[in-house]
């Protein structure tokens, strides 16, 4: 069950939103009224302890981007323990240094959308009812 966020954590996020950087605005504009497959994106949105950059709630997708402090030693760690608890919660980390924002939106646009379009592929069919699809409980497969 997901952790709902502290008000000190609301109003944390509420102050990133207010004092976003150049990067975050940038892609804000791509992503925000749902540009990208009518998908709805937060921005520094709370996921406890965390506060994700951007977040589509409908494909569990996390949209993070890394300034020059994140090449350092001790933020490489703290951002791997925290992709790896996001994965956890079943959310997908998706990383972009604002470099290639600033230099290739289009390119960063692009991959947005392919991971967007496979995570909402079309969910595999039911299974078949029980005893259906066997016979007599022995496998189809079996080898002779």
């Amino acid at each position: 069950m997901p952790i709902r966020p502290s008000s000190n954590q609301r109003q944390f996020a509420r102050h990133l939103r207010a004092n976003q950087t150049d990067c975050e605005l940038l892609l804000w504009q791509k992503l925000r009224s749902r540009q990208i497959a009518n998908l709805k994106f937060r921005r520094q949105f709370p996921c406890p302890p965390y506060v994700l950059d951007f977040y589509c709630a409908e494909l569990k997708l996390a949209i993070e981007l890394d300034g020059g402090q994140h090449y350092e030693t001790a933020a490489k760690i703290h951002d791997q323990r925290r992709t790896l608890y996001l994965q956890q919660q079943g959310i997908e980390v998706v990383r972009f240094s604002n470099l290639e924002v600033i230099e290739r939106m289009s390119e960063v646009f692009e991959q947005i959308l392919k991971i967007a379009a496979n995570r909402t592929s079309p969910p595999h069919p039911s299974p078949l009812p029980e005893g259906e699809g066997t016979d007599r409980g022995v496998s189809r497969y079996t080898s002779t």
